[in-house]
């Protein structure tokens, strides 16, 4: 044994055992929590729910939706699949889209509710214009011209023409 550690440097040795001991002292980094999208068996009702865990998504999606059944089933929205793994859970992408199932309940592929679509916008712009006196004695009075574009974005803009017929004079 001696001739063994005479053959092998002290400083290796030293420098082998530290790193042994920086290894095993290494401690994983809490899990973040993720973004989902939950809604009821029949999409009335949709929210945003924060969680790390199956477990913890499914109380705060039950808190949310106001579910009072013990027996909750989780499955993604757009094909039924059902999650009932951490590790499925897990491998999920941020902002899911998941259905939450209550006892008895069977997904089917089901329509986009139309109170959850954007209205289909009919045309690019309305204008209005408005034309109104403040004072009976003038002569044009005001213009408000008002545009709508997209159904977004409002403009408007005041043209007021006032004592015109004093200016005219």
């Amino acid at each position: 044994m001696e001739y063994a550690k005479s053959l092998v440097p002290v400083s290796v040795m030293r420098s082998v055992s530290s790193v042994g001991m920086s290894l095993t002292r290494k401690i994983l980094p809490a899990r973040q929590p993720r973004p989902f999208k939950v809604c009821t068996h029949n999409c009335s009702k949709r929210r945003a729910v924060m969680a790390t865990s199956l477990d913890e998504l499914l109380e705060k999606a039950a808190n949310s939706l106001l579910l009072v059944c013990q027996f909750l089933t989780l499955v993604l929205e757009e094909d039924g699949t059902l999650v009932d793994t951490e590790a499925f859970f897990q491998s999920l992408p941020a902002n899911s889209r998941l259905m939450v199932l209550e006892k008895g309940q069977m997904w089917t592929q089901s329509q986009a509710n139309p109170s959850f679509r954007r209205p289909k916008r009919s045309g690019i712009a309305y204008l209005s214009f408005d034309l109104y006196k403040l004072d009976p004695r003038d002569f044009i009075g005001c213009l408000t011209i008002r545009a709508t574009l997209y159904e977004i974005y409002t403009l408007s803009y005041d043209i007021k023409c006032m004592r015109a017929k004093h200016i005219l004079k």
